[in-house]
């Protein structure tokens, strides 16, 4: 795996969000979820996230989530992706990285 700068990481954007709505994605390649995320101060944002075999539409719904906000725009399908939504791989499912407490939106993840 190459090695990144110090620096280069610190560019990254990560922020604590609320999930305010989820819907279905039928447009998606696979299955997906379209996610409306708030990030307090940052505003609102949306995401597009394939984690529909681990997660039902309630299980997301007011679920804290960490994200980088700082990518630019990705379009999917006829879908704008805002942020992206971190998660890790457990065999073919994506855990969510979320905050062990409540945490403001918009906080910084460092």
């Amino acid at each position: 795996m190459e090695e990144v700068l110090f620096e280069d990481f610190q560019k990254l954007d990560l922020r604590v969000g609320t999930i305010i709505e989820v819907n279905d994605f039928p447009k998606a390649h696979k299955p997906a979820y379209q996610l409306t995320i708030d990030f307090g101060p940052l505003g609102i944002k949306k995401s597009s996230a394939q984690i529909t075999n681990r997660y039902s539409k309630e299980d997301l719904l007011n679920k804290q989530i960490v994200a980088n906000v700082n990518f630019e725009d990705k379009q999917i399908a006829n879908f704008k992706s805002q942020c992206l939504v971190l998660g890790a791989v457990n065999k073919d499912e994506v855990v969510l990285l979320n905050p062990e407490q409540h945490i403001p939106n918009g906080a910084t993840v460092q």
